[in-house]
């Protein structure tokens, strides 16, 4: 036994009084917006276009919006410097990465020259990005205070 049924929109009169949107989606139900009270609202706009009128007739309207200003580093990009030693030796940089006390294998840091790949300034302070020519090491963020700038390269590169 076979049951075929068809179906069309007259065949059931409740769903055709229906809105069309409603019976496409019957998850969705209409929505209800909350709606404060405007009175309290009209003192509120009252008092800020007060202070807004006094503002705009305190700053002229023709004044140019103020561009920040580029921060003025100590240092430039490319510039030859040295680590000094014992300000290298008592930061937090040298004690974060927890060698013991003079520890030989990190003196390239400051017996060699480094150059000056970026200067950024962070929270701390302001820093610049050594990198060290002829040691396959990667490039270290290090604060300024302890650079001393050099005037060029005196070692022989290999």
């Amino acid at each position: 036994m076979a049951f075929s049924a068809t179906f069309s929109q007259n065949s059931f009169s409740c769903l055709s009084q229906l809105p069309h949107n409603l019976r496409r989606n019957p998850l969705r139900l209409p929505s209800i917006r909350a709606v404060k009270s405007t009175e309290p609202e009209k003192e509120k706009t009252v008092e800020t276009k007060s202070e807004e009128s006094s503002v705009s007739n305190a700053q002229p309207s023709t004044t140019p919006p103020k561009t920040p200003r580029k921060p003025v580093y100590s240092m430039k990009k490319g510039q030859i410097v040295r680590v000094d030693k014992e300000k290298y030796l008592s930061s937090v940089n040298y004690l974060s990465v927890g060698h013991p006390p003079y520890y030989k294998g990190l003196d390239y840091i400051y017996e060699d020259r480094g150059e000056v790949l970026d200067i950024r300034n962070f929270e701390t302070g302001e820093y610049a990005l050594i990198g060290w020519v002829g040691i396959p090491t990667a490039p270290a963020w290090l604060p300024t205070d302890m650079l001393i700038k050099s005037d060029k390269l005196n070692y022989e590169r290999m």
